[in-house]
């Protein structure tokens, strides 16, 4: 079973206040992939006094921390994810924004025989897809 990142701020001995316990609690529960101000705005929903101040610190400890990794789709904002999710690949909607997360072996696979041709065992990659909806007929 995959740690939580509240578990794991504990075994790196993090000093986890209040507002760290929210922020890694909100984190934990997204299933997409919350820029500061997004996540801001989830934390003070549950405790007001959480300044964006204490998000922006927050993140950068835990990123710096490995907890989580961040991630930029090309629109000029760091997003965060948990760094021990499963692994995927995104494809980016260039119209909507939209983050689409997936896996696909054949693509896993390619990537494992090119690092092989030019002499390298992969130890992990990140591909991110930008593209804009077919047209429909």
């Amino acid at each position: 079973m995959t740690e939580t990142i509240l578990e794991r701020c504990a075994a790196r001995g993090l000093r986890m206040t209040g507002p760290r316990r929210v922020i890694a609690r909100v984190l934990q529960e997204s299933a997409d992939h919350p820029d500061v101000e997004e996540l801001h705005a989830r934390a003070t929903a549950i405790d007001p006094r959480i300044s964006l101040a204490t998000v922006y610190r927050t993140v950068k400890l835990f990123d710096e921390e490995g907890i989580l990794d961040r991630v930029e789709f090309g629109d000029g904002r760091a997003r965060y994810e948990d760094a021990e999710r499963a692994h995927h690949d995104h494809l980016i909607d260039l119209t909507t924004g939209r983050v689409i997360e997936f896996v696909d072996p054949e693509i896993e696979a390619l990537q494992e025989r090119i690092a092989a041709r030019l002499g390298y065992r992969l130890k992990g990659h990140r591909l991110e897809l930008y593209g804009v909806p077919l047209k429909k007929r």
